[in-house]
């Protein structure tokens, strides 16, 4: 691969056969791990980190996406949701393909970014030469993979946000989260330590049955262990909680998850940065509404 095409490329075409193979949409982090499993990805690519915390292969599988969306293959429209449009859903493509859609899209971005420059400044718009300047820039910085898609913004911007706070701060707030979610009688103990259970709940599904929940909350950048997972349900037995769950502003390592369904033991359900954030966004906690526009390229293309 040229050195002017970003690695996260290679992954284009196989998610779209991942959303194809999943009926026409997946989760992101289905995505993520279709694709890990399906070419073999190595699990210690899978888990390397970024320097803000997140996964830099997941990460990659987002910027595929966020050009699949650019090209009108993926629809945008739902948060949490990677769906297909009828034009991706007959979409196939090489890596010679993605690597000529991902350069169209950052001459189309650098020559917007160009010619609105020279708009403000009152110059004629004539971005052609600056555009190639821009665009090798943006190569650059993609090159970096540590850049955040756009459409990723507001949630990398919530998750900095939750990780900045102090651990009692994030006990509370996993207790208004649980609150608004149909959590009663959720208390925070304050006597937490590593392993740990923070706090207690009942999840009453109608009014003959109720459950009993315990759980911990980590701020964590990086991954939540298996050990972790075991500790946490050993120290949650003493209190003989019906349901077990693990909130993180991290990620949960392949071990983690093993261990969270294993056999003859209590489920641990567990919820990581990206299903935290859809859960406060889905009840616009601590997020305000905002109405924007954006240029639809895709549009414009059936006059270029």
């Amino acid at each position: 691969m040229s050195k002017s095409t970003a690695e996260f490329v290679k992954w284009m075409g196989p998610l779209l056969d991942c959303l194809r193979d999943n009926g026409g949409s997946a989760s992101p982090s289905q995505a993520s791990d279709w694709i890990g499993d399906k070419l073999h990805i190595p699990e210690e690519k899978r888990e390397e980190s970024l320097r803000s915390g997140g996964k830099r292969f997941h990460n990659q599988v987002a910027w595929a996406r966020q050009y699949l969306v650019w090209e009108g293959f993926i629809d945008d429209s739902k948060r949490g949701v990677w769906i297909l449009t009828a034009a991706g859903a007959k979409a196939t493509l090489s890596l010679d393909e993605s690597s000529r859609l991902f350069k169209k899209w950052v001459q189309i971005h650098a020559q917007s970014r160009a010619a609105s420059k020279d708009s403000k400044a009152g110059t004629p718009n004539t971005p052609t030469a600056k555009s190639k300047v821009v665009a090798e820039i943006e190569i650059a910085q993609l090159q970096t993979e540590e850049a955040i898609p756009p459409d990723d913004v507001v949630q990398s911007e919530l998750l900095l946000v939750l990780q900045a706070l102090t651990p009692e701060a994030f006990e509370r707030l996993c207790k208004r989260l649980l609150h608004e979610w149909g959590f009663q009688d959720v208390e925070v103990t304050g006597k937490s330590h590593d392993g740990g259970v923070d706090g207690v709940g009942v999840l009453k599904l109608n009014p003959f049955v109720s459950f009993q929940v315990a759980f911990q909350c980590k701020r964590y950048k990086g991954s939540v262990s298996r050990e972790q997972v075991a500790s946490f349900r050993g120290s949650a037995k003493a209190g003989r909680a019906d349901k077990l769950i693990l909130l993180t502003t991290g990620y949960f390592s392949r071990e983690a998850m093993k261990e969270a369904k294993g056999d003859g033991a209590v489920p641990v359900e567990l919820v990581d940065g990206e299903r935290l954030l859809a859960l406060f966004q889905e009840k616009q906690i601590g997020l305000r509404r905002k109405e924007v526009f954006e240029v639809d390229h895709a549009f414009f293309d059936q006059f270029r």
